[in-house]
């Protein structure tokens, strides 16, 4: 901006004219160009946020997308559920806990034959070295594919 000393030697129209040069509503042409400069840079760099936010959020979606669609088609056509059910048996004389248990063992659902002795002694509230009485009844877990 220009500053003009106005007590200078000069006539009332030239002070007036020297003051509009300090007025901030009147700017310079290079004031202009700067200006407006300014405002293209602030737009581009708007424009180019816009995009980047748009490309990233496009990939993050696209990210989700994509995950939960290979979990969703993880499973294969062939798989048949297997439901949990509950029997109870009788016990025979000479059946002991561990035969009832061997006979009902089922690998694929338990890690061992302890962890479904275990199973057994907690539905029962028994002890796995309990004495089963011939006449008694216990309750066993079993695994079928038919839903019942």
């Amino acid at each position: 901006m220009f500053v003009f000393n106005v007590r200078c030697v000069m006539s009332e129209a030239m002070a007036i004219a020297a003051s509009l040069y300090n007025n901030p509503r009147f700017y310079s042409e290079s004031e202009i160009r700067i200006r407006n400069n300014k405002l293209r840079r602030q737009k581009i760099i708007r424009r180019q946020y816009m995009i980047v936010s748009a490309v990233v959020f496009v990939a993050m979606f696209l990210t989700v997308f994509y995950v939960f669609s290979f979990k969703a088609s993880a499973q294969s056509d062939s798989f048949v559920p297997e439901y949990k059910y509950y029997k109870n048996i009788t016990i025979h004389s000479g059946d002991s806990l561990w035969s009832v248990a061997n006979s009902e063992f089922n690998a694929e659902h338990y890690k061992d034959l302890n962890a479904y002795i275990s199973e057994i002694c907690m539905i029962n509230s028994i002890d796995s070295d309990s004495i089963l009485q011939a006449g008694e009844s216990i309750v066993i877990p079993y695994y079928s594919r038919d839903y019942k």
